[in-house]
């Protein structure tokens, strides 16, 4: 598997859903392809909203941040960086279609709709055997220094 966007770029980050040092946390790993990010992510019975189907909330956060690599890497990409920008989510909206199984792996896509300046608005979708069951769109900003976000990915 190709070297996810949080370990090539935020190896140190302790965000509770995509960061590599977050022992608890959910550790999404972000790849590029072509014009969007995939990702592969397998839920644990402790992700369960009732039943054997995924919690909400758990899907909520692996859209957004998945989303916001998407965005950053857009932006990273479109500016011709070396490293993305800290990006922080601005708006955020998730769909949800159909209950999400566990005991499956979920499969995650998302991409940079449009870019303006330092904004990158996104669409993502959630995947469980072939059947979208969970969508979002967001609008994701780059933020300046200053912000306790500028240097979240060092």
């Amino acid at each position: 598997m190709p070297e996810s966007l949080q370990d090539r770029y935020a190896p140190n980050s302790v965000c509770f859903g995509c960061g590599p040092k977050n022992e608890a946390g959910l550790r999404l790993k972000s790849v590029p392809s072509g014009d969007s990010v995939v990702a592969e992510w397998t839920p644990r019975k402790e992700h369960v909203a009732f039943g054997s189907f995924g919690s909400g909330g758990v899907i909520s956060v692996l859209l957004d941040c998945h989303g916001n690599w998407a965005a950053t890497y857009a932006i990273m990409k479109a500016k011709g960086l070396p490293s993305p920008p800290g990006t922080v989510t601005a708006e955020y909206t998730v769909r949800f279609l159909k209950p999400s199984p566990i005991g499956t792996n979920w499969q995650l896509t998302a991409r940079a709709t449009k870019l303006e300046g330092d904004k990158a608005w996104v669409s993502g979708e959630l995947r469980v055997g072939g059947t979208v069951t969970a969508t979002m769109t967001g609008l994701f900003v780059a933020v300046k220094q200053g912000h306790p976000a500028f240097y979240r990915w060092q």
